[in-house]
């Protein structure tokens, strides 16, 4: 059961933990909710990139910029949030002085993404915000509703409107929303900023149990990421730690498989470790005795699509409609095209070109994407035109090269034999030297197969139409 604790001691606790914490990367995203303001101190733009500068130069209306440093991702912060019955909320995002110093140097800029979206997703830009705004912050404040300051209430983005605010969001229960937080136009060092973020609206439609799967959401990850941090310390229990147990299940099947695998506040995953993590912490006041995240969080790392662990089956040849499936041997979900074609989630490909093709495998986790991999498909020509313009001029198997012993007899309409061929030569349409005419012509292949060390005698008939 999940542990809950009071309004009044959360309100004092989460906003402390907005002080200590901040998540950089989208992949631990902070699940938050409505009852608190949450204070934070960003100071960095993680370890990966959510949005790789070279390719994702836009998200929604954040922009990357002409400047080399101008990337999207400036002090980020992510957030998440799940709604815990349908209502209307926004939020107020306010600039703060770092402490210190008296003046504002962050103008900070936002997205929502969701609902029920992913990080892979939002980094790949598959998934579009549903809010944003850039626009040049004539006060601290920018957010979803109505601006505190100003009383302007927000609309869909429209660059150099001046109005910082976007509209309302709608939730249903049950859905989960991702907040990005930057700082877009100025300070691109890395410093540290501050700033509250406060929920408006309905705000007690947010489901504040998600707090306590403070570990956050599943996380996926690729083969030689950057390792993941998880910190007890975004618990509801905040600082008050006496000490802290981490276990881990490396097959998520309910099996913990190491039941102390760590004690600090902070445990890192290191690539390729997948696995369910478990923490348990105990507290220094004894209120509540334990703080535990009973999900946990799967952290799932995938390699690279590997050519060589890809098979190519053809499951129909020499037949009117040539299908191969693709068998990946890898934990990760592909997408799959042939010959430049689009990319596609069914890894069966109906009416493939006899003879060489290229697939492309593309790990849908934006882990890697194969070069170009070469097969064949052994099939015929449905139709050819011996009229010596160097297209289609003669006839046979394609492929034919890659069988055992084959033998291809043409006939007429009648029966007659007009040609016997074989790997090494083709048809041009003439019988004794004479040019036969347009019509279909049947052909007869023998051949034989290797089915597990045994050869297999084959024979294939059909017909295919010369055209002058």
């Amino acid at each position: 059961m999940r542990v809950h604790i009071k309004l009044v001691f959360c309100f004092i606790l989460f906003t402390a933990i907005g002080n200590a914490q901040n998540s950089p990367d989208c992949r631990s995203a902070i699940p938050v909710c409505g009852d608190a303001p949450i204070v934070v101190m960003a100071d960095g733009s993680g370890d990966i990139d959510d949005f790789d500068p070279d390719v994702i130069r836009q998200t929604g209306c954040l922009e990357k910029g002409s400047n080399s440093s101008a990337n999207i991702e400036n002090n980020t912060s992510w957030f998440a949030f799940r709604a815990l019955s349908d209502g209307r909320i926004g939020f107020d995002l306010e600039a703060t002085p770092v402490a210190g110093n008296a003046t504002i140097t962050a103008e900070w800029d936002f997205a929502v993404y969701g609902p029920d979206t992913d990080c892979v997703s939002i980094s790949n830009g598959t998934a579009q915000p549903i809010r944003c705004n850039y626009e040049v912050n004539p006060t601290p404040f920018t957010g979803l509703g109505v601006n505190p300051e100003t009383g302007q209430a927000g609309h869909s983005f429209v660059k150099g409107s001046q109005n910082t605010y976007d509209d309302w969001l709608d939730i249903v229960a049950g859905e989960i929303y991702y907040i990005l937080i930057n700082n877009y136009n100025t300070n691109f060092d890395g410093d540290p900023e501050s700033y509250t973020l406060t929920f408006t609206g309905e705000a007690d439609a947010l489901d504040c149990t998600f707090r306590d799967e403070f570990l956050g959401l599943d996380i996926i990850g690729c083969e030689g990421d950057p390792d993941i941090v998880l910190s007890a310390l975004r618990s509801p229990a905040g600082p008050d730690v006496a000490s802290v147990t981490w276990s881990v299940d490396y097959d998520d099947d309910g099996v913990i498989d190491v039941p102390n695998i760590g004690s600090g506040t902070e445990y890192t995953v290191a690539s390729p470790n997948s696995g369910r993590y478990f923490v348990e912490i105990t507290t220094a006041s004894g209120m509540p005795p334990t703080v535990v995240d009973d999900g946990g969080i799967l952290i799932l790392f995938h390699a690279p699509p590997n050519p060589a662990d890809i098979e190519i089956l053809v499951l129909d040849y020499l037949v009117d409609r040539n299908r191969i499936e693709v068998v990946v041997n890898g934990n990760s979900s592909y997408e799959y095209a042939i010959n430049g074609g689009d990319f596609q989630d069914d890894p069966i490909f109906n009416d493939v070109p006899p003879g060489q093709n290229t697939l492309i495998v593309n790990d849908k986790n934006n882990c890697g994407i194969t070069d170009e991999i070469p097969f064949l498909v052994i099939g015929y020509p449905k139709f050819f035109t011996p009229n010596q313009d160097g297209v289609h001029d003669t006839w046979n198997i394609l492929g034919i090269e890659e069988l055992i012993d084959p033998k291809v007899y043409i006939f007429d309409r009648y029966g007659k034999l007009l040609k016997q061929l074989n790997a090494n030569s083709s048809w041009n349409g003439t019988f004794n030297g004479k040019k036969m005419p347009e019509s279909d012509y049947w052909f007869r292949m023998e051949y034989a197969e290797d089915e597990q060390t045994i050869i297999v005698a084959k024979t294939l008939q059909n017909h295919f139409t010369l055209k002058r």
